[in-house]
């Protein structure tokens, strides 16, 4: 079944020539990115928008994904909490964001003649609340995963066999998800999480999430049901390195790691 959703992938890209694609080096960009350079050659870029909202590590893991893969990377310095409709994080937050993120790297990829964008976007994406994705279709951002009918799932299968070593990755989401909406995003909490997760991976958690709230005070640590008792095992540990980041409080979620649950509220 991946295999003839391949080969509708390969065709949909082959379709549209030269592509530029917004990059993150996680399993879906890379994937399309890998199979994008295997059909167009070096008609193809990948452009990162590097923030504020994405962790360092992240950023290193796409430089080396792109250097072990041949992918042409571009990587811009942006800055959205320069803009208000973003830094005071309303529940659209994520449309904004992704209107800004489209309009700096289609005006990049202009100037280097790249008049086509995509994303990783897959079916998989289009059943949870992602308001990016309305700012996607407004821009004309195309969806090569959706178009062949490809879900998460189906990227994972692809990728393994393929032998990319990406297919395992944990999934991963801007840092500004982990605050709730309302509360203002500053530089202060975002380094806050990433510091904190760095611990959590550090510590053997490779797929969790570190929820701030009361105002950068409370840390909601969420793991797979499967490693709380793990997480409970090491509490002490994780309680003193957490509060070194200036944590207060550090609560264990025990409904466990799930993506998006800040929307539960």
């Amino acid at each position: 079944m991946t295999n003839n959703k391949l080969k509708q992938l390969e065709d949909f890209i082959q379709s549209t020539g030269p592509v530029a694609i917004l990059f993150s080096g996680g399993v879906d960009s890379s994937l399309l990115s890998v199979v994008s350079r295997e059909v167009l050659g070096d008609k193809h870029i990948c452009i990162l928008l590097n923030s504020p909202l994405i962790p360092e590590y992240a950023v290193c893991r796409a430089k080396q994904t792109a250097h072990d893969y041949g992918l042409k990377l571009h990587i811009l310095d942006i800055d959205p909490l320069e803009y208000e409709n973003i830094r005071m994080n309303p529940r659209d937050r994520c449309y904004h964001c992704k209107k800004k993120v489209i309009e700096i790297a289609r005006k990049y990829a202009a100037s280097l003649g790249y008049t086509v964008i995509a994303d990783g976007t897959n079916v998989s994406d289009t059943q949870t609340l992602r308001p990016g994705l309305a700012a996607s279709r407004e821009e004309r951002i195309l969806h090569p995963f959706v178009s062949a009918n490809i879900t998460k799932a189906d990227i994972r299968q692809i990728a393994k066999q393929k032998d990319c070593d990406f297919w395992d990755l944990p999934s991963s989401a801007c840092l500004a998800s982990r605050i709730p909406y309302g509360e203002m995003l500053d530089v202060e909490k975002l380094g806050k999480i990433e510091q904190g997760e760095d611990i959590l991976h550090r510590m053997g958690f490779l797929q969790c999430r570190m929820r701030l709230h009361d105002g950068g005070t409370l840390a909601r640590i969420e793991v797979p049901a499967e490693q709380i008792p793990t997480a409970i095992l090491k509490m002490d540990d994780l309680i003193s390195h957490l509060k070194a980041t200036g944590i207060k409080h550090v609560c264990l979620d025990l409904e466990g790691y799930r993506s998006g649950s800040m929307d539960e509220t």
